[in-house]
């Protein structure tokens, strides 16, 4: 396991689609730590995208479970993750850990179910609503070679520079 560098945009891999796992070995088992590790290490990080580390794979982790009051469930390891079906559509801001200066609002499916392969190789089917909807359909974009500033409602009025706050002493 490593923290690994964020790839930032411009950075090209973040353009490109990524491979589909198709050898569930160390080497997975390898990526997947990475990516947990490096997630665990972001403060507020929700989800993290293979590509996002330079890894051309179709490797996910989301885990929302840290933010109070969201329906979860809890960390996933989503390996050629695939939207089967959505419905309704709600406008929310996004960030990103590859595009770190920014937010932007964006509109997505307010429900998703998504169907994935599990580190292990299991096939796995999940409903993901609300938040954690937003956050796997935002990840799955990265896999894609898309990024949030790929969907934003409106280049002139829906990206807005990142506040950062400084911590309470």
């Amino acid at each position: 396991m490593a923290v690994l560098d964020i790839r930032l945009y411009p950075d090209a891999c973040l353009k490109q689609v990524a491979n589909s796992v198709e050898y569930f070995n160390d080497e997975l088992q390898s990526s997947v730590s990475s990516l947990i590790e490096t997630m665990q290490n972001a403060p507020g990080c929700v989800g993290i995208a293979a590509p996002q580390l330079g890894i051309s794979q179709r490797i996910i982790i989301i885990d929302a479970s840290q933010r109070k009051g969201v329906k979860h469930h809890g960390m996933q390891v989503l390996i050629n993750p695939e939207i089967i079906s959505w419905d309704s559509y709600v406008i929310g801001r996004e960030g990103c850990l590859s595009v770190p200066d920014f937010t932007g609002n964006v509109m997505r499916a307010e429900t998703v179910i998504v169907e994935a392969l599990s580190a292990g190789g299991q096939l796995q089917k999940f409903e993901f609503e609300d938040f954690e909807a937003r956050v796997v359909q935002h990840e799955i974009d990265h896999l894609d070679g898309l990024l949030f500033l790929d969907r934003l409602v409106s280049r002139r009025s829906d990206l807005f520079v990142r506040k950062n706050y400084k911590g309470k002493n």
